[in-house]
């Protein structure tokens, strides 16, 4: 068996799915990438049992084949090789490689690729078509507020409402919570599921966001077909809490702040603020927003003002920094909404001009002032 790609393609191709190999595998031949030849086609799979990701490249050969090859080793040596052709030699029967390029020739030994996991199945599965730019939108803005609490596993992803013309994703942390709508997407029929972080992380960053896709699902797993990627996960298996009753009905105070403005001084304040809590004040009077930050341990403290549209009572509230500064920033609207009830009810932040075919709603829980 015998193929000649470019070492750049190569390695661009298996970075892209690299990031599902684990380092803790319970078995030693998920260390490695399946390779698998046919009809000048290269394809690359990664798996650890959950998540599996084929990647297909275009080669020179003419032959057809399959072997296992140790994802670190030829990772290393890709990095270190400058821009070339190079031809890799396959031994069917022994497994040996030779892979030869302008400087050299090198061995290493593969695995019979019949020990490699095989791919789940796709029957009874419900399809659909979507934009790839809408789903890794959607994944980018919800999956900052999955929690990585393993104990409550039907936290540890997004989960998916599908509605005849919306797609719903929420994740939530008990924290804060993020609710992302997409009204333009045409889903066949009413389902939900919960879909891991790690196969989200990795479908966002390798989606080719101008072009469609193909989402499939069943009971057990999700599978997704892009351009030259094909990803297909096992769903988590757990009921999603009932987000709806944890997200108020009337927050009568309204609070608008100019996004970058905020973001800025919220950064800086925050630099003052505990490690441990990250905890800023919110001074609200008027037209006058004050942010106020403090360690006691170390006699630090931070200060800043600046003027905002508010339409409700004077109030003090504390957020932690961190947490919302990341809510914040998947915001794109140029300014932001708060909606306000009283200090120790959960706040909501929404972009102050929607964008179109999306209602993204935030929710984020205050802190004790003091603590």
């Amino acid at each position: 068996m015998r193929f000649i790609v470019s070492s750049s393609t190569l390695l661009k191709n298996l970075q892209s799915i690299s990031g599902i190999i684990s380092s803790n595998n319970v078995l030693p031949i998920l260390e490695s990438f399946l390779f698998e030849l046919s009809d000048s086609k290269l394809t690359v799979v990664s798996t650890d049992l959950e998540t599996m990701m084929k990647v297909s490249m275009d080669v020179q050969s003419q032959q057809e084949g399959s072997l296992c090859i140790q994802s670190k080793v030829l990772l290393e040596y890709l990095k270190n090789l400058p821009e070339q052709p190079i031809t890799f030699d396959i031994n069917i029967q022994d497994f040996g490689i030779d892979i030869t390029s302008e400087q050299g020739k090198y061995k290493i030994v593969g695995e019979d690729a019949k020990n490699y996991p095989t791919a789940p199945v796709a029957d009874d599965t419900t399809q659909f078509n979507m934009s790839a730019a809408e789903l890794s939108d959607g994944i980018g803005k919800t999956i900052i507020a999955v929690s990585n609490d393993d104990l409550r596993p039907a936290m540890s992803g997004v989960y998916f409402e599908l509605g005849v013309n919306t797609m719903t994703l929420v994740a939530t942390d008990a924290h804060r919570l993020v609710r992302c709508i997409k009204t333009n997407v045409n889903c066949p029929q009413a389902d939900k599921f919960i879909m891991p972080k790690k196969a989200l992380m990795q479908l966002k960053n390798n989606l080719n966001t101008s072009t469609e896709i193909t989402v499939s699902y069943n009971q057990n797993h999700l599978f997704v077909d892009g351009e030259n990627i094909h990803l297909s996960c096992r769903l988590i298996d757990a009921k999603f809490p009932d987000y709806k009753v944890v997200i108020p009905a009337d927050n009568p105070f309204k609070l608008v702040l100019n996004k970058s403005e905020f973001v800025s001084a919220l950064r800086r304040v925050s630099v003052f603020a505990n490690k441990t809590t990250n905890q800023v004040v919110l001074d609200i009077e008027g037209s006058s927003l004050h942010l106020y930050a403090q360690d006691v341990d170390f006699s630090f403290e931070g200060n800043e003002r600046m003027t905002c549209q508010y339409l409700g009572e004077d109030m003090k509230i504390a957020f932690n920094a961190k947490l919302l500064l990341e809510l914040i920033l998947v915001i794109e609207s140029d300014e932001i909404l708060f909606e306000l009830s009283t200090p120790t009810r959960a706040g909501l932040v929404k972009p102050e001009v929607k964008r179109n075919n999306e209602d993204l709603l935030i929710l984020i829980m205050p802190l004790m002032i003091g603590a």
